[in-house]
């Protein structure tokens, strides 16, 4: 099948503005983030974005871009369009435009979800192993089944454990999604959700209409930029 990779990327970022086009190391971050998706086996990759002068940008280190609306609520609505303009792909891979040293181990793991024609959606998974991301509510957590299908996914630390002494082993979610091209048009079309206002993450509303969500677990721990203070850790 082949597989599209989209990096979405907003220039009116509320924590931090402009980040697609800070520096990091000589190479602006949505350069790298393009580079690093290129070592990947996707077939093809494009950055999406409303805003010239990330386009700009991106034709200055000769990569692709295709530019759309500036309504969009989520990156999800940002790859639809990308998608419906770009035909001919089985698979859209929706790559964080924050992280510029993504591993294309990762990208590749959620592609090959869907080398079980039944995966609708794919993402990735990793243990928590520690109390400060366990409690920290912009890490979302999930539950998964036997079958590594996600079953909810939360702010808090969830399963709930009823006796303290009791072992669990908590993942949290790696915000890279896939979604087949013909599930990503559906998707895009539903409502917002009860359970997806209630927690503020979109991933509820495919679960809340039926969606089913494969998940990968993936051991390696890739650093988002969400503000200026992230750099430093970076």
């Amino acid at each position: 099948m082949k597989s599209l990779g989209i990096i979405p990327a907003r220039f009116a970022s509320t924590r931090f503005p402009g980040k697609p086009l800070i520096d990091i190391g000589g190479k602006t971050m949505i350069q790298r983030v393009y580079e690093q998706s290129l070592l990947s086996g996707l077939n093809k990759v494009v950055v999406a974005t409303d805003d010239e002068r990330i386009a700009d940008e991106v034709s200055r280190f000769g990569g692709e871009f295709v530019m759309t609306a500036s309504n969009h609520q989520s990156g999800t609505d940002r790859c639809a369009e990308v998608a419906k303009n770009l035909p001919g792909y089985d698979i859209v891979i929706n790559i964080q435009g924050d992280e510029p040293f993504i591993d294309p181990i990762q990208i590749n793991l959620v592609r090959d979800c869907f080398n079980d024609e039944k995966v609708q959606l794919a993402t990735l998974i990793k243990a928590i192993h520690s109390e400060q991301e366990l409690y920290n509510p912009n890490i979302p957590k999930v539950i998964i089944g036997n079958q590594q299908q996600a079953i909810y996914f939360s702010r808090y630390p969830i399963p709930y454990l009823r006796n303290p002494s009791s072992s669990h082993q908590f993942y949290k979610h790696i915000g890279i999604y896939g979604y087949k091209t013909a599930t990503l048009l559906e998707i895009t079309k539903l409502q917002p959700s009860i359970l997806e206002l209630a927690e503020s993450l979109e991933q509820l509303r495919w679960i809340e209409n039926g969606y089913q969500i494969q998940t990968k677990l993936t051991t390696i721990e890739s650093i988002a930029i969400d503000s200026p203070s992230d750099l430093l850790r970076l």
